[in-house]
């Protein structure tokens, strides 16, 4: 039996997925959180081999659940499941430690033989994402501009980004015109906007 731990903020679609999983004979739904930050502690209380994540959790991203089990619980693996297959994230969530990635409307077969194929040793990635992925290449943006723009999401002042990021001024003016350059933005809002599209954010 492989024993599942389900990550999702919304407890609907947690439930569906809860029930589709427990269809399988050899699956079993044995934890369930709503928080990226609960997974952890959740998965080792609960000793399960597989955690399905989804991206967008309050607390912590899927994206760096996945970064924290393979720090911490080597041995259970991961695999993102999410409605955003942005060519970004399937790169991510692999470099942070994903077994795989599927979108949230992959028949249920399919779901759980991607379970079966992660809880094995394999990696899974749905197709058409990968081939995404390959195309777009790896995000143009360094770690300190991935950081400005994620900071300028929220329209904050560049006075008020500044101080959240420990720079001056005239540093975040210097790193929001580069990456709106590298992003053929012409606004901050828009290169904040590309960047997080195309899943580099």
């Amino acid at each position: 039996m492989i024993r599942l731990l389900l990550a999702d903020d919304q407890a609907l679609v947690r439930g569906a997925l809860a029930a589709l999983l427990d269809l399988e004979t050899d699956l079993e739904v044995v934890a369930q959180v709503g928080r990226g930050d609960e997974v952890v502690a959740a998965a080792r209380a609960a000793d399960v081999d597989v955690c399905l994540l989804d991206i967008e959790m309050p607390g912590m991203t899927g994206i760096e659940a996945a970064a924290a089990l393979r720090a911490e619980l080597p041995g259970v693996r991961s695999l993102v499941v999410t409605t955003f297959g942005r060519p970004g994230y399937v790169r991510r969530a692999l470099e942070a430690g994903a077994a795989g990635f599927v979108v949230k409307d992959t028949p249920a077969r399919e779901l759980a033989d991607a379970v079966r194929r992660v809880h094995a040793g394999l990696r899974v990635v749905d197709p058409e994402l990968a081939a995404e992925s390959l195309l777009a290449g790896p995000s143009p943006l360094t770690a300190r501009e991935t950081e400005i723009l994620t900071l300028a999401l929220d329209g904050s002042p560049v006075a008020v980004i500044a101080a959240r990021a420990h720079l001056t001024a005239g540093t975040v003016r210097n790193h929001l015109s580069t990456a709106i350059g590298k992003t053929g933005a012409t606004t901050r809002a828009e290169a904040a906007r590309v960047a997080q599209a195309n899943g580099w954010l």
